[in-house]
């Protein structure tokens, strides 16, 4: 029983670091992609790049893709469970 709660903090630890890394990632992809369409022209808020990005941003904030990254830590531990289910009552 120890061994499994070892591997799940270990497990936990390791989908945590994922998590920041691709959240991280996902914004500055999104602050990227937003910047180069204030370039091309897409000039809502008139000449405020600032301004536009941080609109964006916070769109992007309450966005279903964000909230998709949280599946980081639901996937790996449903995987797992299903193993463990297989290989002890199957």
């Amino acid at each position: 029983m120890i061994a499994l709660a070892r591997l799940f903090l270990l497990l936990f630890v390791l989908l945590t670091v994922l998590y920041v890394s691709l959240s991280i990632w996902s914004r500055r992809t999104r602050r990227r992609k937003l910047g180069e369409d204030f370039d091309e022209g897409d000039r809502e808020y008139g000449d405020i790049r600032d301004a536009y990005v941080r609109k964006g941003l916070e769109d992007y904030d309450d966005s279903f893709r964000r909230r998709l990254i949280l599946l980081v830590y639901v996937v790996p531990v449903v995987v797992i469970a299903y193993i463990i289910y297989v290989v002890n009552y199957t």
